[in-house]
Order: structure tokens, then C-alpha cells, then sequence
């Protein structure tokens, strides 16, 4: 039986071997490098479009936070400047206030002056119809005939020139 399993062996190695060179005869061997060497540059190209994509994405990154960045700075720009204008145009509706208010006040301190004014005006009428209605109650009770009639006539003469 050993020699039996001695010549099973034998001719499996024979058979292996006559495989092996009907395969490279084939160039089977060939086909299974070109197919490791294409298979080798494609993940040479992934690898290598991963690594641009990487490179962008980087770029992008950096150019997002640049943006950012600059939209910061145009923001507390913005709001800067609106404090400023808010700043201004209190300022300058204070001084508006102020002077509208002083306008005013110099308007009622000469409404009131000229009402102080006719009043005043008013009173020494009055107390001159008064003193005028006066004189004449006195004088008609103590003149009478030629005197009385003197009087009127230089009363009315004297009233005539500063009324003219």
C-alpha cells in the first residue's frame, strides 16, 4: 500500500505541476499581476483623490473662517457705527429740546410781557376815565354859569391839540 499512496502522490505532483505550467503557458499569471497592478492603481487614484479632497476641504475651511471672520468684524462695525448715530442723534435732539424750549419760553415771557403790558394800559385807562369822571362830578358841583362854561371850552381845546 505504500507504493500505492507513493504513486497517488507522485502523479498529483505531476498533474500540480502540468497545471502550473498550462497555466503559464496560458499567461494566466500575467492577467492575475495586471489585474493586482490595475487594482494597485486604482486605490493609488483613491488615494490620491482623497487626498485633494482633503486639500479642499481644508481650503474651504480655512476660507469659511476667514469669512466668518470678516463677517465679525463688518457686524461690530455695524453696530458700532448704529451706537455712534444713536449717540449723535440724541445729542442732537437734546439740543433740539432745549432749543425749542427756550423758544418758547421767549414767546410766553412776551405774550406775558404784552399782556402785562394791556394791563397796565388798561389800568391807567380806566383810572384816567375814573379821574376824568371824577374831575368832572367835582368841578360841575363847585363851577357853575360863566366859569364852568370857560373851563369846558379850554378842556375841549386842550383835548382837540393832543388828540391831533
Amino acid at each position: 500500500m505504500h507504493n500505492a499512496t507513493e504513486a497517488a502522490t507522485f502523479y498529483a505532483l505531476v498533474a500540480l505541476i502540468i497545471f502550473l505550467v498550462l497555466m503559464w503557458y496560458l499567461g494566466v499569471h500575467k492577467m492575475i499581476l495586471a489585474g493586482i497592478d490595475k487594482r494597485g492603481e486604482k486605490i493609488s487614484a483613491e488615494l490620491a483623490e482623497a487626498v485633494r479632497l482633503r486639500e479642499e476641504a481644508q481650503a474651504l475651511l480655512a476660507d469659511y473662517a476667514r469669512k466668518s471672520k470678516e463677517a465679525e468684524a463688518e457686524a461690530e462695525a455695524i453696530i458700532a457705527s448704529a451706537k455712534a448715530e444713536a449717540l449723535h442723534l440724541t445729542e442732537e435732539t437734546a439740543k433740539s429740546l432745549a432749543d425749542l424750549i427756550a423758544r418758547r419760553t421767549k414767546t410766553a415771557e412776551a405774550k406775558i410781557a404784552q399782556a402785562e403790558a394791556q394791563a397796565v394800559a388798561a389800568v391807567r385807562a380806566r383810572a384816567a376815565d375814573l379821574a376824568i369822571t371824577a374831575a368832572e362830578t367835582v368841578l360841575k358841583a363847585k363851577t357853575t354859569g360863566d366859569v364852568a362854561a370857560d373851563l369846558m371850552n379850554r378842556s375841549i381845546a386842550e383835548a382837540g391839540a393832543k388828540l391831533n
